[in-house]
């Protein structure tokens, strides 16, 4: 056999195992050879470069920034996913929500109480939960109801009754908006039993999960449809960087007061960083002030992000300022 017609049978092996994947025995059979001849021309493929074999590691370089992530902010543990840039926000939070939920399931203890905001990041989550009972579980609300329209799925009690249908645990509910019309309306709501049973478990969540709002992205439909109009243009006035639970604060982490604090029906910033585990899932670069004064603030102890919100955190936060 000359070396133009050797180098084809090396390629047609080549081609029957790596391709059409084919064992060393179907390709013996198919060409009359040895099994062991088989093996012998396999191992010359791939030393003659016919065949590279590369690995990808991708969960080297993703491990390396949540390491990165940890060190620079003063996080407990970070998560970051990989993603093309490119795709659609919802596929992002896709991708996020499932990681988050793998992550949850591993760290929840037994009796745990865990808080939930609103949002499309934290339904990711939900949707993404798989099948479990943990009836000592208990989910509920950081956070009132929306001032304006909000899309059911996102709201923050679909979201504590579908996380306790799916681990067949307990969830409590809110019966009263986040923002009131009038303080004097905040004050009533918050003297009513069924709130001062929420604003109990306040003090003692174990787990918060909330998204992260931010300034420059304040023109959404998520964003209108949970505050309404009427609060909007004080929003828009450039002081606040981001929000968690419809609290406010500035790039540094520094609470900002604004006309919402007297009527808001929220826990505080001071409460959720409290949570044995304070978990922000947030990503993309408008939201990166946001994230940063959280950081900024201690208000988490975790992060699920992006790549590309990653990156964009580690090249404009530099350490982390906590107040």
């Amino acid at each position: 056999m000359n070396l133009k017609d050797e180098r084809k049978l090396l390629i047609r092996i080549a081609r029957m195992y790596y391709e059409q994947d084919m064992t060393q025995s179907e390709i013996s059979k198919v060409l009359g050879i040895y099994r062991t001849t088989i093996s012998r021309l396999l191992k010359r493929v791939r030393e003659e470069g016919i065949v590279t074999i590369t690995i990808h590691d991708e969960a080297e370089d993703q491990f390396s920034l949540e390491q990165e992530l940890c060190r620079r902010f003063g996080l407990q543990e970070a998560i970051v996913v990989t993603v093309d840039p490119g795709q659609s926000g919802e596929l992002k939070r896709q991708a996020m929500g499932q990681a988050c939920a793998r992550w949850l399931q591993q760290r929840v203890k037994s009796k745990d109480v865990i808080g939930f905001s609103w949002g499309s990041s934290l339904a990711a989550v939900v949707e993404a939960m798989q099948a479990d009972h943990m009836p000592f579980i208990t989910f509920l609300p950081m956070v009132g109801g929306p001032s304006g329209r909000l899309e059911s799925r996102f709201h923050v009690n679909t979201l504590c009754y579908q996380a306790a249908s799916r681990w067949r645990a307990r969830s409590l509910m809110i019966d009263a908006p986040a923002v009131t019309e009038h303080r004097e309306i905040k004050d009533l709501l918050m003297q009513a039993p069924y709130f001062q049973q929420i604003t109990g478990y306040w003090d003692t969540i174990d787990i918060a999960l909330f998204g992260i709002g931010s300034a420059e992205i304040q023109g959404s439909e998520a964003w209108r449809g949970f505050y309404g109009e009427a609060v909007i243009s004080e929003l828009e006035s450039g002081l606040a960087a981001g929000d968690i639970c419809s609290r406010f604060y500035n790039s540094e982490g520094v609470p900002v007061n604004t006309s919402l604090d007297g009527r808001t029906l929220t826990i505080t910033l001071e409460q959720i960083a409290k949570a044995r585990l304070s978990v922000g899932i947030a990503e993309s670069k408008e939201k990166v002030p946001g994230i940063l004064g959280a950081l900024r603030g201690g208000y988490m102890n975790v992060l699920v992000t992006t790549e590309e919100t990653a990156l964009e955190l580690l090249g404009r936060g530099g350490d982390v300022l906590s107040i």
